[in-house]
């Protein structure tokens, strides 16, 4: 599955320096100018990766970051990016919640290994709490019937991951869509054609959930 980037940055041959590269390596980007158009785009898109630059004209990155943690809104790794970077920086922005710090210039393959170790950071917490759910007996149909293998191919063990993912919210919500779409950052009706494409079933209307 193609990983979703939110790029921002108030320069714009950065964002489309950033764009290029990235788009490039296969991932699909999403450019925002300002924190005004980053919290648009964060609100209304499933994001797998934000790259935030520290210094904007009008909300710096880290008000943004900090705004986002407050708001329990920070579901995805936050690479900051500075041209004045100082360790005091990447340190306070690691504190308030970020993944990783790059310094401008950013050269190519340092972006790179740092932008994939980012979102295989996002996916990896999430899998001990996912397989202790698939283990349980009483999970019904099938959170336990799925294995999850981290050494395939990254398309497939994210299928894999998916496949966990959906099954668990589906057991822990009751079935209720909106929650799940809600707490997966995604619209409802990009959900249902997900469970259907993984060949997972919406569970009978059993939690009084409004259609």
């Amino acid at each position: 599955m193609t990983k979703e980037i939110l790029v921002v940055d108030d320069e714009v041959g950065i964002r489309e320096l950033l764009s290029e590269i990235l788009f490039d390596e296969g991932y699909r980007i999403h450019l925002a100018e300002n924190a005004g158009q980053a919290r648009n785009i964060r609100d209304r898109q499933h994001l797998d990766l934000v790259l935030l630059d520290i210094w904007m004209p009008d909300t710096d990155g880290l008000s943004l970051l900090k705004e986002w943690v407050a708001q329990d809104k920070l579901s995805m790794p936050v690479i900051m990016m500075s041209g004045h970077g100082t360790i005091e920086t990447a340190m306070e922005a690691m504190r308030i919640g970020a993944t990783d710090f790059l310094e401008k210039p950013i050269a190519l393959q340092k972006l790179l290994s740092t932008v994939a170790k980012a979102i295989q950071r996002g996916i990896a917490p999430v899998i001990p709490e996912l397989k202790e759910a698939a283990a349980k007996p009483d999970s019904e149909e099938g959170c336990a019937q799925v294995s999850l293998q981290l050494d395939l191919p990254l398309r497939e063990a994210r299928e894999q991951f998916d496949s966990l993912y959906f099954n668990y919210q589906m057991q822990k919500e009751n079935g209720n869509i909106s929650r799940i779409a809600e707490k997966a950052g995604i619209e409802r009706t990009h959900l249902y054609r997900k469970l259907k494409q993984l060949g997972i079933k919406p569970l009978k209307k059993n939690s009084g959930e409004q259609q």
